[in-house]
């Protein structure tokens, strides 16, 4: 069964009277976690479609950017978006739900932001409302300002990433530590870990552009100690 049927079988809930928190609550233990995942996903992309005042195709489409949605499955997610946006839970409460799913701390929270990152840059542009949501949904994921900043600089096309951000290094650190924290996020980046934290196997376009970011900056740094 893909995973696409099977978020159409939790959904299935929602006629009894859930809401999309609910059935994230009921999706919190393996292996169904990667389907909460992903109805996370869809449904927070859903509330920050609205946050600049209106959804476009491209926000829509965008999550063709995280997932690999095959033609005959696109009707599921389009329920999930629309569920989303006609929802009257509000966003924070979707975020809290996902963030006692996951744990504080997990690094799939830190995989959503990214997604979502994906979906609010769909456009090409990245309004002011949807960095006030994502700046709140990092809050409630507890991850700290830095972390966020260091997030937002790999999306948002107004400035050239710093590559000891992306790196999440210090300017000063040493050749032999810069290495290190490359290797260790290309080892995290692999869509084996990706999965292992309970991401779908369909989000894996996220790991591969990850995977492209922390590279170049590998590369420039290199070149700049060269």
């Amino acid at each position: 069964m893909s995973i696409w049927s099977r978020i159409a079988d939790a959904l299935s809930a929602l006629s009894q009277g859930q809401s999309i928190a609910d059935v994230l609550d009921r999706l919190r233990a393996p292996p169904e976690r990667s389907v909460a995942f992903t109805i996370a996903v869809i449904a927070l992309g859903a509330k920050m479609a609205k946050a600049d005042g209106r959804v476009t195709r491209d926000e829509v489409a965008a999550f063709r950017e995280v997932f690999d949605i095959p033609a005959r499955e696109e009707s599921n997610a389009a329920r999930v978006f629309n569920l989303a946006r006609q929802d009257v839970a509000g966003f924070e409460d979707y975020a809290r739900r996902v963030r006692a799913m996951f744990g504080d701390g997990h690094q799939a929270l830190y995989d959503l932001i990214e997604g979502l990152f994906h979906i609010a840059l769909a456009d090409g542009t990245y309004h002011p409302g949807e960095d006030a949501f994502l700046q709140r949904v990092a809050q409630i994921f507890g991850i700290d300002d830095s972390s966020f900043r260091r997030l937002r600089s790999r999306f948002v096309p107004d400035a050239h990433p710093d590559p000891y951000d992306v790196l999440g290094m210090p300017a000063d650190a040493s050749m032999e530590d810069l290495r290190a924290a490359w290797r260790q996020l290309v080892r995290e980046t692999h869509p084996d870990r990706l999965m292992a934290r309970g991401l779908p196997e369909e989000a894996v376009k996220m790991a591969e552009k990850r995977l492209i970011a922390i590279n170049r900056a590998w590369e420039e740094v290199s070149a700049a100690r060269r």
